[in-house]
């Protein structure tokens, strides 16, 4: 009776402790997983988010581009008052804003910023239209910046910051990196790319994923991949569940690539 092959544990760089939801997603496939936490959320100095959030009903829109962000927001304003319409960056978001009881009115056909700012301007109504933009400490330019070119008058503040991990055992890194001992490593986020190449450097990095595939939730983060000469693959779907499925793909056809490499030897 032939066994189920044993896979190489995937890493998880995102913000999470080992039974956080990515970690949950990948183990409930049977993959083993490494937390190797790149980066870390912490909250923002909160009187910002509370004033603009004391002035929410001034708003014609907010929009959320993390789960962090929701979690924020929601924690302060349990209901988005009369008249304030939301919109998510993705389905995963989304899905955040209904469990927290919030409606969803836009959600972009790409999960990115990029696409969520191509949906407003699909509508042709954003001229004029006031966008509260609640966002991380590290948010790129590019949510903000396409609104306000299409006319919205954007006000972002800062719901939480995004910071270097603290728990990250770079030696142990290394050490599983020279034992080729992973099967792949996803990114949540452009940050987790930055961070963990901070942290390795760029040669362990280049070691590593040189080997390894790396999965990315979506366009912005694969991005993030690209600028610096990898070649990601993007997750099915952008959410979690999603990111851990491909992480599973990648894992199994990597282990094959390895076989036959092997036979040919």
């Amino acid at each position: 009776m032939s066994s189920e092959p044993i896979l190489k544990p995937v890493v998880v760089t995102r913000a999470e402790e080992r039974d956080g939801p990515l970690s949950t997603e990948l183990k409930s496939l049977g993959l083993a997983v490494l937390v190797w936490a790149a980066v870390s959320v912490l909250p923002a100095d909160g009187a910002a988010l509370d004033e603009a959030l004391g002035r929410a009903a001034s708003f014609d829109w907010i929009v959320f581009t993390s789960r962090h962000a929701v979690a924020a927001v929601t924690a302060r304003l349990p209901a988005p008052p009369p008249g304030l319409r939301t919109a998510a960056v993705g389905r995963a978001t989304a899905a955040v804003l209904k469990r927290h009881g919030w409606p969803v009115d836009r959600v972009p056909a790409e999960p990115s910023a990029a696409g969520l700012v191509a949906a407003f301007a699909a509508t042709g109504a954003a001229q004029g239209t006031r966008v509260l933009y609640p966002a991380s400490s590290r948010a790129l330019p590019t949510l903000a910046a396409g609104l306000t070119q299409l006319g919205a008058k954007v006000t972002t503040v800062e719901a939480y910051r995004t910071v270097s991990g603290t728990a990250l055992d770079v030696a142990d890194c290394r050490s599983l990196i020279e034992r080729d001992a992973v099967g792949a490593v996803t990114f949540a986020s452009p940050s987790a790319v930055a961070e963990l190449e901070s942290a390795l450097g760029r040669d362990d990095l280049a070691r590593l994923l040189g080997r390894v595939p790396a999965v990315a939730i979506g366009p912005t983060t694969a991005r993030a991949l690209t600028e610096r000469g990898y070649t990601p693959t993007l997750a099915e779907s952008a959410t979690l569940r999603g990111l851990a499925r491909t992480s599973l793909h990648a894992v199994r056809a990597g282990r094959a690539s390895h076989q036959r490499r092997d036979s040919r030897a």
